[in-house]
């Protein structure tokens, strides 16, 4: 298990350019499955979870090629469907939670589906019910071997469109529904349809192989099923949590920094959450600029004047992946901050870690903790941690580098199966950060 080793407390410099999404990314590639042409797809993060799908469809038998940095082709003309069922798919296919989207193009365009209960962070109860609902609604039949933990969904006669509420906004449950629907006869509507810019991307790259997806980016998609999809070329969007994360950066180390080519027109509210916390973004063209707050961030309160409280949704809400960022930016904020977590009821349980380091945090119960913030009149403290998942990994990265003395992490894998060889891009900016 690798290490980072971080000398806190320096000020950094310069531009960072954010990787491909990572979650765009895992939709995109299961959405190679649904045709036997060609398929492009650009800025492609260079990333754990990514390299594990992009391995897996090998496996499944797709031609992969890589053509350039970030850049690869794919054909899933020759799949082999048995390996669906072998040892191997079992144990490869559980360890990655992007790997349930496989399902919905594979019933779609070969009449089966299955996957070992996926992993993942581990950020509390992730149910797959919505998946296999829309599954049954299209006319398939479930099947759940408990002692394997293993999923199965069979249409060996196709899939008829239907018109379905989903119980949930879940982002990989519509990705999943919409995939299997394109290919399916007659029309398909989903409501309560997740809208998040990458499910948007996902539509958008669907309607040019030829589906007929309308209602992009609102909550009720219309899907008319047609016989079969082409190819196409296709650009992941720039990862949006990442970019927070920079933010985030930023102001706790007081630093100047410009974060390039970041999409503004698929960042809704991040940047309005940060400025809430008093801290300054300038948009130049299509960056980011954050000058160096060297007199601190004084966090906004409401209209009445009662504490500021930043919250999670589903889009276009606050992205659930950035409040443990907000949290962390709030330990230095003039001013007190109630961090309301509401769709994950673990993800808070990394604050332990910024206590030790002298932050003060109240962890009111798992869903919200409230953080005084300390003006930068107090440094916090290096120390020694481990990253229980990725965004909390980033986060008490984010802590080291604001902070006084050496600090070293643990378990970096987490955070290297969500970001792109950051130490490197750390390092570029100069930060001191070393991987042992």
């Amino acid at each position: 298990m690798g290490i980072f080793k971080i000398e806190g407390g320096v000020t950094l410099k310069g531009e960072i350019t954010p990787q491909g999404a990572k979650n765009e990314a895992l939709q995109i590639l299961c959405a190679i499955l649904l045709t036997p042409e060609k398929v492009t797809i650009n800025n492609i993060p260079d990333i754990i979870d990514v390299n594990k799908l992009i391995t897996l469809l090998g496996n499944l038998g797709v031609k992969i090629q890589k053509i350039g940095v970030g850049s690869y082709t794919f054909q899933a003309d020759e799949v082999n469907i048995n390996y669906l069922e072998t040892d191997a798919f079992k144990k490869e296919g559980g360890s990655l939670r992007g790997s349930i989207m496989i399902v919905g193009p594979l019933l779609a365009r070969f009449g089966k589906g299955y996957i070992p209960k996926p992993g993942g962070d581990k950020i509390g109860r992730r149910r797959l019910d919505t998946h296999f609902e829309g599954f049954i609604h299209l006319g398939a039949k479930f099947r759940y071997n408990r002692e394997d933990h293993f999923y199965g969904v069979e249409a060996p006669n196709g899939l008829i469109g239907a018109d379905m509420l989903l119980d949930e906004a879940s982002v990989t449950g519509t990705a999943n529904i919409v995939m299997a629907a394109v290919l399916a006869k007659g029309k398909t509507t989903v409501y309560n349809a997740a809208c998040e810019p990458y499910l948007q991307q996902l539509c958008k790259m669907l309607n040019s192989m030829g589906a007929e997806i309308t209602g992009v980016g609102s909550n009720l998609l219309t899907i008319e099923g047609v016989e079969s999809l082409g190819g196409c070329v296709h650009r992941i969007l720039p990862d949006m949590v990442e970019i927070g994360s920079w933010i985030g950066l930023a102001a706790m180390t007081r630093s100047e920094i410009t974060i390039k080519d970041v999409s503004w027109e698929n960042l809704g509210l991040i940047p309005n959450v940060f400025r809430k916390l008093g801290i300054t973004l300038e948009k130049r063209g299509d960056d980011i600029y954050i000058p160096a707050h060297k007199d601190g961030y004084q966090v906004k309160t409401d209209i009445d004047g009662s504490i500021l409280t930043v919250s999670d949704s589903p889009w276009p809400g606050f992205t659930p992946d950035l409040l443990s960022i907000v949290l962390v930016v709030a330990t230095q904020c003039k001013g007190d901050v109630l961090i309301h977590q509401k769709m994950f009821e673990s993800r808070l349980f990394f604050v332990d870690k910024l206590i030790d380091m002298g932050a003060k945090i109240i962890l009111c119960d798992p869903h919200r903790a409230v953080v005084i913030g300390h003006d930068f009149k107090s440094q916090l403290k290096a120390t020694t941690m481990s990253s229980p998942d990725i965004r909390a990994g980033i986060s008490l990265l984010i802590a080291a580098l604001s902070a006084k003395g050496t600090s070293t992490i643990q378990n970096i894998e987490q955070i290297d199966r969500g970001y792109e060889r950051i130490d490197e891009r750390l390092r570029a900016i100069g930060a001191k950060i070393v991987r042992v």
